[in-house]
């Protein structure tokens, strides 16, 4: 990428970022902005006698969806009306460090009361999604305990029009407190009181309407801070077309969904079994606390029907299933990564290592540009990580023991003792966050940036 054309995608150069509001006005950009996001506390009601209070995009939980054109510059307009900083993460794209949303990675915070505009150019297409990355630490009411999350669509140049309607979901989990799980030596935990699809929980809001004889494309998304998820549609099967966005080379038919934090699922099901119908976790407690929404065929009516899926399985799916068996070629490098925790021992939240360090006192992977690398996990922990890499997006070529190639995806869920690897091409020069998904991870180490030579 030439240095003008850097310039032109983070705007950070030629836009001034005006910081207070009364300055906007003295600014007078010439341009108007695509989108605005305004960041400001919000009361949604998700259910009977249920009143959240949190801090959301719009006025709204979920945020507004986005929908881009793959290649087509955009100007967003970010506005912060709280009392702390705050960032937005474009997660999923390939896009400058400058406006990607960490500030790690250099992008500046919107201050309080204040207003940011950024530019860049959406890629790749596909299902992304945008949230705060700020820290919680023991604040159960920031980040990604708030309401500050929204789905992205980058619309491809040519659509494969290949379905009649489009479901987007959000999942979530409300009511956090402090909870002592696990082992005797664990730190504190998070449980929850509530839960919900798109702000509403189970029964609150509108049904999904559905025809019989539609193909439907379910876009979900797993916007929570702590927890994985797991959803079936009774009487139905998801074809998964594509995971993080990415499509897949031989999509698959699967009768649950699994999605870890911040990954995104689409999904086409053949509506053929007329009904009324909950989709929702394929955990009871979870569907009793929100986790789920009515899907009802046209001229049908009565209490929603639920029916338990066979055979789950515990922790992610194999995700060896929706790629090859053909091993990926070999990497120009290899990080090992071993990650482990150090128990709270019930005073105190659990802390986290990768080889033995945690952020920020961890030093900086190096990267050529071109060239091939692999990041080989080791979860030497009792918990599941959900493992996002920043700005690029990798293939999986490890999972559960098994060589594999072909999936490509930015997260990647990787169960309790157990090994993964992915590999990504190091394409977008600048600071680039690796970390876990999990906001109490995160929060507490399990962080590292990788950085380009030169």
């Amino acid at each position: 990428m030439h240095r003008r054309d850097f310039l032109k995608l983070s705007g950070l150069a030629t836009a001034g970022l005006p910081s207070l509001v009364p300055e906007i006005a003295q600014a007078a950009e010439p341009e108007k902005s695509n989108f605005t996001l305004r960041i400001s506390p919000v009361s949604i009601d998700i259910g009977p006698g249920k009143t959240i209070k949190t801090v959301g995009y719009n006025g709204s939980v979920p945020g507004p969806v986005l929908r881009f054109k793959e290649g087509k510059p955009v100007t967003i307009d970010v506005y912060n009306d709280t009392d702390v900083p705050e960032v937005v993460h474009w997660h999923g794209q390939h896009i400058p460090s400058l406006v990607d949303g960490s500030t790690e990675e250099g992008t500046p915070p919107v201050m309080p009361k204040s207003h940011r505009r950024y530019r860049f150019t959406p890629a790749p297409a596909g299902t992304r999604w945008y949230h705060t990355h700020t820290m919680a630490h023991a604040d159960l009411a920031r980040a990604g305990f708030s309401g500050q999350f929204g789905v992205a669509i980058i619309e491809p140049a040519r659509h494969p029009g290949d379905y009649d309607q489009e479901v987007v979901i959000a999942a979530h989990h409300w009511e956090p407190a402090l909870a002592n799980m696990g082992p005797p030596d664990n730190g504190w935990e998070i449980m929850y009181k509530s839960a919900t699809l798109n702000g509403k929980m189970l029964g609150a809001g509108e049904p999904v309407r559905v025809k019989n004889g539609q193909r439907v494309l379910f876009r979900l998304l797993n916007a929570s801070a702590t927890d994985e998820i797991r959803v079936a549609l009774p009487g139905h099967r998801f074809t998964v077309t594509a995971m993080d966005g990415n499509p897949l080379a031989r999509p698959q038919t699967v009768d649950t969904l699994y999605l870890d934090i911040g990954e995104r699922v689409d999904a086409i099901v053949e509506m053929n079994n007329p009904g009324v119908w909950v989709f929702g976790s394929t955990k009871e407690d979870e569907r009793k606390m929100g986790m789920g929404v009515v899907v009802e065929y046209a001229d049908k009516s009565g209490e929603p029907q639920w029916q338990q899926p066979a055979n789950l399985t515990r922790g992610p799916w194999d995700y060896t299933l929706f790629g090859s068996d053909r091993p990926a070629p070999e990497p120009d490098y290899t990080f090992e990564m071993k990650f482990q925790k150090i128990p709270g021992n019930r005073k105190d939240f659990n802390h986290w290592t990768i080889n033995g360090k945690s952020f920020p006192d961890i030093e900086k992977l190096r990267l050529e540009k071109g060239k091939r690398y692999r990041l080989a996990f080791n979860n030497d922990s009792g918990d599941i990580h959900p493992l996002h890499l920043h700005r690029h997006t990798f293939e999986i070529t490890q999972f559960g023991g098994k060589p594999m190639s072909g999936l490509m995806k930015d997260v990647i869920s990787v169960n309790r003792r157990s090994m993964a690897a992915v590999d990504f091409v190091a394409n977008n020069p600048g600071l680039t966050l690796f970390h876990c998904h999990m906001q109490l991870h995160m929060d507490f180490g399990f962080m590292q940036l990788l950085d380009y030579a030169g």
